[in-house]
């Protein structure tokens, strides 16, 4: 099995090292520790030294010196800056200082997952606050309208705004992917988000919210293909430029002859672009493996116990950490769809095992049934599902890591496929040594029943992990076809020029042989060291990267979308249009800071 090349941690501090070419170009310089950028501008310390963070601060802060464009102007800008010549800014009026900070409130009570009727409740508070505090100060309040109608219009135009930047971006994309999440549901509406992750010339990733779906509105895999294809296209985009595909496996993403897959990817042929890659285990992980490995219906019946926990058994001391995580995933109330995705998940599960005699004497002391307890295989399948889940979990995690690139992503892929053969030859030799649940279940059980008696059959945990290699093979079976392409791109210093494309081998010679290149490479990450790569040099090393560098490499995203959404459930379920809807899901997600000037001139125009 091929792995990506190790990096020591010392590798991976020195490759954020500040780049001389953002004092002209973001207008910052090192800063006097060494550690992140400090800006020439307002003098404010950037600790992440990466492109993107300082790109981010001058776009938010100070976009407004982009009217020195030309080479001599900026040299000449940097110079003054150097020297605490400040440039003048547009002085905001009293009107546009109010307009910016009701955008900039309407943006965290969105962040929050806060109603907008709550605006007006803030506006009492920060009254009474001055009030008592700062008596003179009163009166900037009163050009500030919170009211929900007001806080609702500005959340729309923050997402038009996020959104205008993500078209800008996405027409210098060299690459890109979509990642599609049929998961989300508000009330009893499903929708389909859909991301998207673009590379543009310098290989900086771009991962955000491209758009929603509303499924009850788009029931059809006809319709539903529209909507994405409209979508792309108002993004500027073209299907030639679509490399991945990543989608959870329901039916409706991935059936033999009428998921949507199929239908992306006939729609996606064409002599000029690259065949699409689609992967499915990426997103939602624990939540859909569980419904393969839950033999005998484990979860339902824990649902139950938590139902009874939280209406019957609040105040008892033993269940408050259960109580208390439950209500940090999804507020304190909670539906039963949001409760039967918590309880898919291996941490949560590993909980509840450790509390299951204290459940067992809760239920005894209501009245409950308390057969399960009592169920030799019951128990049995409860501590293998616990065990098996704790294991997907883990990879789970390992897969929230971002930025890390495909290659990684399907090393750890890879990694857990040995452990499930691992797991199947254990459990045939009734060795139970990574199934720690399982074992002390088993443990217990030979406490109370004769030494002949037969606790367990391996047979019928056997085939759960058989099902589960074989869906996982069905997964990642399209990156295992572009296994050398993964490989190439994350070790091209040690791949043999003999096993790579014809087309590729000259340049790859070439770039083995150069010293200065290898050097590079090791001390820059991926992304740095093919972002240095000349296009003119090496072109088709290039594309290859540009390629892999634009397959979703996590679901960190989708998981940001899915925990917004489990958390304000309550809120969300009120009466919102998808408009709304998008515009609290890419707030909620996005990695860009809304163009405030922008906004409260927008603001203006149309309220002068």
């Amino acid at each position: 099995m091929w792995m990506t090349p190790k990096r020591s941690r010392m590798d991976v501090d020195e490759s954020r090292v500040f780049r001389p070419e953002w004092t002209q170009r973001y207008l910052v310089v090192e800063a006097p520790e060494g550690n992140g950028a400090l800006c020439l501008v307002c003098r404010r310390l950037i600790v992440a030294t990466r492109e993107r963070d300082v790109r981010r601060h001058y776009e938010a802060e100070h976009e407004y010196c982009d009217r020195y464009a030309a080479e001599g102007e900026r040299a000449a800008l940097v110079e003054r800056l150097r020297q605490g010549d400040l440039p003048v800014a547009a002085q905001l009026t009293p009107e546009e200082r109010a307009a910016r900070a009701g955008l900039g409130l309407a943006r965290l009570l969105a962040l929050k997952g806060r109603c907008c009727g709550e605006g007006d409740f803030v506006y009492q508070c920060m009254e009474v606050m001055l009030r008592e505090a700062l008596p003179e100060h009163v009166g900037v309040l009163e050009g500030i309208d919170l009211s929900p109608e007001t806080t609702a219009q500005r959340v729309r135009s923050i997402d038009r705004n996020l959104r205008a930047q993500l078209f800008k971006r996405a027409r210098d994309f060299k690459a890109y992917s979509l990642a599609l999440d049929d998961q989300a549901f508000v009330a009893y509406e499903n929708y389909l988000l859909v991301f998207i992750r673009g590379v543009g010339h310098d290989l900086e990733v771009q991962e955000e919210l491209l758009s929603i779906v509303n499924l009850t509105h788009h029931f059809s895999v006809g319709a539903l293909m529209a909507a994405i294809l409209e979508a792309v296209q108002t993004a500027g985009l073209s299907l030639q430029r679509m490399v991945g595909l990543t989608t959870t496996h329901t039916l409706r993403m991935i059936g033999e002859n009428s998921g949507l897959v199929s239908y992306m990817r006939e729609k996606a042929v064409s002599p000029n672009c690259w065949n699409v890659i689609h992967y499915s285990g990426f997103l939602h992980l624990e939540l859909l493996s569980s419904y393969d490995v839950d033999v005998n219906q484990i979860i339902n019946t824990i649902s139950e116990w938590i139902v009874l926990i939280k209406t019957r058994g609040v105040r008892r001391p033993e269940f408050q950490a259960l109580l208390t995580e439950c209500e940090s995933e999804h507020g304190e109330r909670v539906n039963g769809r949001c409760l039967n995705n918590w309880l898919r998940s291996g941490k949560t599960l590993k909980l509840i095992f450790s509390v299951r005699k204290e459940i067992e004497a809760f239920l005894v002391s209501i009245g409950a049934t308390t057969v399960h307890f009592t169920d030799k295989q019951w128990l049995c399948d409860f501590g293998f599902l616990v065990d098996i889940m704790d294991h997907l979990g883990e990879l789970s995690e390992e897969l929230r890591v971002s930025k890390v690139f495909a290659a990684a992503a399907f090393d750890h892929i890879c990694t857990f496929e040995v452990k499930l053969n691992l797991f199947q030859r254990h459990i045939e030799e009734e060795n139970l040594t990574h199934f720690a649940a399982f074992r002390e279940v088993v443990d217990e059980l030979k406490q109370h029943l004769k030494d002949d008696q037969k606790i367990f059959d391996p047979d019928r945990y056997r085939v759960v992990i058989c099902r589960l290699q074989k869906e996982f093979e069905r997964h990642f079976k399209d990156l295992r076809f572009i296994k050398k392409d993964l490989e190439l791109f994350s070790n091209p210093f040690n791949f043999k020029p003999e096993y790579a494309p014809i087309s590729i081998r000259m340049e790859l010679t070439k770039l083995q042989s150069n010293t200065n290149l290898w050097n590079e490479y090791r001390i820059k990450d991926l992304g740095q060291f093919y972002a240095g790569l000349s296009a003119d040099s090496y072109p088709v090393i290039k594309g290859v990267a540009c390629k892999v560098a634009s397959l979703f490499d996590s679901s960190q995203i989708c998981e940001k979308a899915f925990s917004y959404l489990t958390r304000n459930q309550h809120t969300l379920s009120q009466p919102l249009t998808d408009e709304h809807l998008q515009a609290l899901f890419r707030i909620a997600t996005t990695e860009m800071e809304p163009h405030w000037d922008d906004l409260v001139r927008g603001r203006n125009e149309s309220n002068p």
